[in-house]
């Protein structure tokens, strides 16, 4: 609770609790005014310890401030213009109306405080030795303090106490209005004589009581401050030691990096980045060994990879050009996909190193656990309290692709020989071929006379392991990978030569037969334009393995995110193919499916570009009677359903928020999460397309794509589709055979709500 409430109140703490004495100080009256220059004197408190004025930053410009004015530092603890220096020749003036007013050289006048001189008879100004800079009536028995408003701008609080009284036990500071505190409530934050800080309520009660550390306060100076990384601090400074700097007396919470944890956020320092919590200091973020910050400016804004990311196209899986950083003490919590339990170190690495979307491995020798995390990394911290070890996947070296062996000369003398030996081979190996070749005819059949009883309802052909490594030549070429499976292009030589994807499952994942089963039952019932059409499988022995269409088009990944952007409208009909394909598996087959990984490498295109929906391997399936299902982990992270993370019933609906996902993608041509994005507001898609949605600025993340520009209004409707299929709350969600009838213009589009920051990175 302390925690919260100094959060909502944070804004207003750079007001000081030093005691008020009987004390008479210089009157600032009407038309008095202070030049913006380094040699103008400010206008200081009586004792002289307070200063207000013009302190120059750079040779950009002058802040407005108020500044311990004793201290080598001159700590600054208020100003008015951080966000628009003051050039050289404005001026600070307390005018004829009793407003403090900053007028800019240009002629830019900008009002510090609010304009309340009417109603409250402001008379003069005064900086006093509390630290406040106030406006006084004429009667001198209210003062109107300057402070902060939750956004930031100056207002005046009237304090209901006389210029000379000797009985001001404590400062008390005015709540602002947030989702925390009631403005109603009447709580206040008190910073008191003693130097402690406490929270009453509208009785006076104390509440809470935030620091009860007492340090002179006739010795030391006091400051509260809730500070850049998070963390609210009470400094305390000596008085009578020029060399001192401030020091720490007490700060909330004890450890930021752990209490600051967000499920769908980077943490307190952003994503891929670690905290580490200094209690003598500021919060520190570093990047994991070769990383970099995205922003050198501003560490929070995270880190990315300073090398190139593990190829998931291309034939050859890299796992010799990467390695691992081992990191003691070191986690990314909440951002786990995949969890394997026992196994060793070694083979936690291997797992992560086969699996291009695995960026970092997380092992606990203690329990032999093993958890995969992938990009974005989330919540990243250091401390002695984590006991396990972060595996952090980097590229070896600067090596890029696996290098070319170039023949040196003996090489080349030796060719002539290699060829003719090579020739004899081959004569030899087509003979063995031929020999071989009737007996596994034989064996295939028979095999299949057993096979085919285990799969009596469907009319899939029942491949043998060795039917396909022939197909494959050895699975040899690859079309893709994923986590857990591996792709290779086939011919069918008993099928007159047809192309066929053949998915290889690999050992680590393989389920029980009854589920692979029921899998291979399901799916191979199913049968729409807009579903990849399984051909077959393979099921012998410890090989579990799939034979689809082959898509000649590729993936809709590299159709979206390639040189060329696709045209607006090609892009709608993939849109609503997928959509039209999602809607079957969840209500038009006898076993409704979720398919639990929908993402752009997932949906392949045909000859004519026809979205086909493929990758059921890790599809669930739910009986007749059921609506929901309770299972592990599933998917790719930036496309799961805030279910997933919160071990909640799934339903078809993660399907649905993982298709809103994809559905912004499909419109912008642009990835869901880019951590080199120009703008910090920009790294998220989803967050980015509802702040411009909201401004009616969508051409914004178009750039330049006429046809869409032309079709905003379409646009603008897909957008908000997109954004109901992402809402946190799953009832919330449309189904699929509705999003499907938007789409189509058959239903209308209500106006979403915000999906905000719960969106799944």
């Amino acid at each position: 609770m302390a925690f919260k409430l100094l959060y909502a109140l944070s804004f207003l703490l750079l007001l000081l609790p030093i005691p008020t004495i009987a004390q008479t100080y210089p009157n600032i009256s009407f038309g008095s005014s202070l030049p913006a220059q380094e040699d103008s004197p400010p206008w200081a408190s009586p004792s002289g310890e307070f200063a207000f004025g013009f302190r120059k930053l750079s040779n950009d410009g002058f802040i407005l401030a108020i500044w311990f004015d004793k201290i080598p530092e001159k700590t600054i603890v208020w100003s008015a213009n951080g966000n628009n220096l003051a050039p050289k020749g404005s001026t600070v003036e307390l005018n004829t109306f009793g407003q403090l007013v900053l007028n800019y050289a240009s002629g830019e006048q900008t009002l510090i405080s609010h304009d309340q001189s009417k109603d409250t008879g402001v008379a003069y100004a005064a900086m006093l030795d509390t630290g406040n800079f106030v406006l006084a009536d004429r009667d001198s028995n209210n003062l109107f303090q300057l402070t902060l408003e939750s956004n930031g701008s100056v207002v005046l609080y009237t304090t209901n106490f006389p210029l000379d009284s000797t009985n001001f036990p404590y400062k008390r500071i005015e709540p602002i209005t947030s989702n925390l505190v009631d403005a109603d409530s009447a709580f206040q934050l008190i910073f008191n004589q003693s130097g402690s800080i406490y929270v009453t309520d509208s009785k006076g009660n104390i509440r809470t009581i935030v620091s009860d550390r007492t340090v002179s306060v006739q010795d030391f100076y006091h400051r509260a401050t809730f500070d850049y990384d998070g963390v609210f601090r009470h400094y305390t400074y000596p008085k009578n030691n020029g060399s001192s700097v401030w020091s720490t007396l007490l700060f909330i919470p004890k450890n930021i990096c752990w209490e600051l944890t967000e499920e769908t956020g980077g943490g307190a320092c952003g994503f891929n980045i670690i905290c580490k919590q200094d209690p003598k200091g500021p919060t520190t973020c570093e990047c994991p060994k070769n990383y970099m910050f995205i922003d050198p400016n501003d560490e929070r804004k995270g880190c990315k990879q300073n090398f190139l990311p593990q190829s998931c196209d291309e034939a050859s899986p890299e796992t010799d050009l990467f390695g691992f950083q081992a990191m003691l003490n070191t986690d990314w919590p909440n951002g786990d996909y995949e969890h394997f339990q026992p196994v060793t170190e070694e083979w936690c690495k291997q797992t992560c190193l086969s699996d291009c979307f695995c960026a970092i491995a997380i092992y606990d020798g203690s329990r032999s656990d093993c958890w995969k995390k992938g990009i974005p990394l989330s919540n990243g911290r250091m401390d002695l309290g984590v006991g396990w070890t972060s595996l952090v996947k980097i590229r070896l070296g600067n090596s890029t692709r696996r290098p070319l062996s170039i023949p040196d000369a003996k090489t080349k003398r030796s060719s002539n020989l290699t060829l003719i030996g090579s020739v004899l081979m081959l004569i030899v190996t087509h003979m063995v071929v031929v020999i071989i070749s009737c007996l596994v005819v034989s064996h295939i059949y028979s095999r299949k006379a057993k096979v085919s009883d285990l799969y009596p309802v469907i009319n899939l052909k029942c491949f043998t392991y060795l039917e396909l490594k022939l197909a494959t030549s050895g699975f040899k070429e690859v079309l893709g990978r994923g986590a857990f499976a591996t792709v290779y292009k086939g011919v069918l030589a008993s099928d007159k030569g047809k192309l066929v994807a053949v998915k290889r499952l690999d050992t680590v994942v393989r389920e029980n037969d009854w589920e692979f089963k029921a899998e291979v039952s399901a799916i191979g019932g199913t049968n729409h334009r807009n579903l990849v059409k399984l051909q077959g499988f393979c099921n012998e022995g410890q090989h579990r393995i799939l034979v689809y269409e082959f898509m000649s088009n590729g993936s809709l990944a590299s159709f979206l995110f390639g040189e060329s952007r696709p045209s607006w409208y090609q892009r709608r009909d993939i849109a609503l193919g997928t959509a039209r394909g999602l809607s079957y598996l969840h209500e038009e087959c006898s076993s409704q499916i979720i398919h639990c990984d929908i993402k752009p490498q997932n949906i392949l295109l045909d000859d004519s570009f026809t979205a086909r929906i493929a990758d059921f391997g890790v599809a669930k399936l739910l009986k007749t009677d059921q609506t929901r299902t309770t299972t592990r982990f599933r998917g790719t992270k930036g496309y799961v359903a805030p279910e997933w993370y919160k071990s909640l019933p799934v339903t078809v609906k993660a399907d649905v928020y993982s298709y809103g996902v994809l559905l912004l993608e499909i419109i912008f041509c642009r990835k869901n999460f880019e951590a080199d994005a120009e703008d910090e507001d920009q790294m998220i898609l989803a967050d980015w397309a509802y702040n411009c949605y909201k401004q009616q600025k969508l051409h914004l993340i178009l750039q330049n794509d006429d046809d869409a520009i032309d079709d905003i209004k379409m646009v603008e409707k897909y957008v908000m589709i997109a954004f109901w299929c992402i809402q946190e709350d799953p009832s919330m969600r449309p189904t699929m055979k509705i999003v499907t009838q938007m789409l189509e213009g058959i239903l209308e589009v209500s106006v979403p709500q915000n999906p905000s920051s719960l969106y799944a990175i």
